[in-house]
């Protein structure tokens, strides 16, 4: 599957936050948004007044950027989504957070949802006793999100271990660090989602 390979940080500079798609270099003072905190290009300090659709373009790129998913893909999960009971907004993001790359960045096991996406496609990740090595499968109540025995002595998910209790898990998983084994309670309500991020102007852009 296509996949962004360029600089990252250009992208948070891009949407003027902390996308943190660097793992620890975001919370470091190297973090290019602390020293140039405006858009990238020769006129990245220029705009001074964005119009509605901008506005509206820019939060779905933001949310896109957060969760590491193209816009083919995305476009796919907001239909998915508008099909569903509920708001269209809240489904889309209990859409994002429910994929498997992001279960294992939320649960601490990596710095990043690039790095827990790579750990998933080399093959250290088992949902429900099965091998699952597509970053985009989805979990469900109740599902058990674990590393294979064989992967639990490398060195990402041995610093996991070690870090444990230092990241805040959102209250729909329980990370069981000694196993290094998930468990998913459920899917997130919105308020307990912590992206920052107004799913309205996403639905706005899309129903146009």
């Amino acid at each position: 599957m296509a996949r962004y390979i360029g600089p990252d940080c250009k992208r948070c500079r891009r949407e003027k936050t902390k996308l943190f798609l660097k793992g620890a270099k975001c919370e470091s003072a190297k973090c290019p948004i602390e020293i140039r905190p405006y858009p990238p290009g020769e006129h990245g300090r220029g705009r001074t007044k964005d119009s509605e659709y901008l506005l509206q373009m820019r939060e779905k790129q933001k949310c896109a950027r957060i969760y590491g998913v193209l816009e083919k893909q995305f476009r796919g999960y907001y239909e998915e989504a508008n099909r569903k009971q509920g708001k269209t907004g809240e489904n889309l993001l209990r859409i994002l957070e429910s994929r498997l790359d992001n279960v294992v960045y939320r649960a601490g096991f990596a710095k990043s949802r690039d790095h827990a996406r790579q750990l998933v496609r080399h093959g250290h990740i088992l949902l429900n006793g099965h091998k699952a090595d597509i970053p985009s499968m989805r979990v469900k109540e109740n599902d058990i999100v674990e590393v294979r025995k064989d992967s639990q002595e490398l060195t990402p998910f041995v610093v996991a271990r070690a870090e444990a209790g230092d990241r805040i898990v959102p209250a729909w998983l329980e990370v069981v660090p000694s196993r290094m084994r998930i468990l998913v309670h459920s899917l997130p309500a919105r308020q307990v989602i912590d992206t920052q991020v107004q799913e309205q102007l996403i639905v706005e852009l899309y129903s146009k």
